[in-house]
């Protein structure tokens, strides 16, 4: 797929007005990235409006080796020239699929409080591909309510990790804890896909080493729930322990 055909589908999912404003609390974001170390991830103002990045942070050189002015001068054309051929259909599918969510299955006072992942492949300034896993939180939207303005995080892994192409789109609870809403691995329909929207939640708080009571305060079940899904989770991957599932989870971390 050519970039016009993608500039095609990408204008058709996020066809808007286009007044757009940027926030204060944006800018404070990008006064605070001179202080910010250098290390694998960077963070792009996005606007789907304009198909721009209206901020692109100083790490985006270290992780790919391209200068800011690439992707500043380029927008989207340019960071969607980078992406792996064999990746663009189920990236497309991907956002498609999230962006009919929020739109159809979200009211908006949950549209104002998600976040976005999915994940591809781009070539960096080596002539190497690496891996992207993106997080974007709206932060701004239009007259119907469609997130334009975006805070997106792009996390580089080593290309030799294998990654299948996945999309989730996660709720931030009063408890101010992610609760998956949506979740598909367009890479592979089979065994991932057949983890609930629950379980992912419990697997991605067990691996930062929480425990059953204090999964369940989290996500509002009872402790009786959390047990339950903890010996499901095992069973469906066929491991016999906590320890075991960190260990997949490390090499798969896109998957939640």
């Amino acid at each position: 797929m050519n970039k016009k055909s993608i500039n095609s589908v990408y204008n058709k999912i996020f066809k808007t007005y286009p007044q757009v404003e940027i926030e204060e609390h944006i800018k404070k974001l990008i006064e605070l990235d001179f202080y910010y170390p250098y290390n694998t991830t960077f963070f792009c103002i996005t606007n789907t409006v304009t198909q721009s990045f209206e901020y692109v942070s100083k790490n985006f050189t270290a992780c790919t080796g391209y200068k800011k002015d690439k992707l500043t001068n380029g927008g989207m054309d340019f960071f969607w020239s980078l992406f792996h051929k064999d990746d663009i259909g189920l990236w497309i599918e991907s956002l498609q699929s999230l962006m009919q969510f929020t739109m159809n299955e979200l009211d908006e006072g949950k549209r104002k409080r998600m976040s976005y992942t999915w994940n591809y492949r781009i070539k960096n300034n080596d002539g190497n591909y690496v891996n992207i896993i993106q997080n974007t939180t709206p932060l701004q939207f239009d007259e119907n309510k469609k997130p334009i303005i975006g805070l997106a995080h792009y996390t580089v892994l080593n290309e030799g990790i294998h990654m299948d192409i996945c999309a989730s789109a996660k709720y931030l609870n009063s408890k101010n804890e992610y609760e998956t809403l949506y979740f598909t691995n367009l890479s592979n329909k089979n065994l991932l896909n057949a983890i609930s929207k629950r379980e992912r939640d419990i697997i991605r708080l067990l691996l930062i080493k929480k425990t059953s009571i204090e999964i369940a305060e989290n996500l509002h079940l009872s402790k009786h729930t959390v047990d339950t899904h903890r010996r499901n989770i095992l069973k469906k991957f066929n491991v016999s322990s906590t320890g075991e599932l960190t260990s997949f989870f490390k090499k798969n971390i896109n998957l939640l």
